[in-house]
């Protein structure tokens, strides 16, 4: 199985693409210099295979490297994600 994280920015989301068909995607608002993670999603016939943690992973790894946002996780998947690995706290931006 193959997966990438593509970031589709003119669409304002991360898209999880498994074998060349999209299973999932990672829906956020830039405001100012943050990044609001709004909404994560994985096809139903593929959850339990932890795609939804390589795409948030994926996702705040870009934004890692290629911003300076900070990264709010108003969505609860993602704020839960952040919760249990700590390597990703520096990224967040709590209200």
């Amino acid at each position: 199985m193959s997966t990438v994280i593509r970031h589709e920015a003119d669409h304002h989301r991360y898209v999880l693409v498994v074998d060349d068909r999209e299973a999932g995607l990672a829906d956020y608002r830039t405001i100012g210099q943050t990044i609001v993670f709004t909404h994560t999603e994985v096809d139903p016939s593929r959850r339990k295979h932890g795609l939804g943690s390589n795409l948030v992973k994926g996702a705040l790894d870009d934004v890692r490297i290629n911003s300076k946002l900070k990264v709010v996780p108003q969505c609860p998947f993602v704020a839960d994600w952040i919760d249990v690995h700590p390597e990703y706290h520096e990224l967040v931006e709590r209200g």
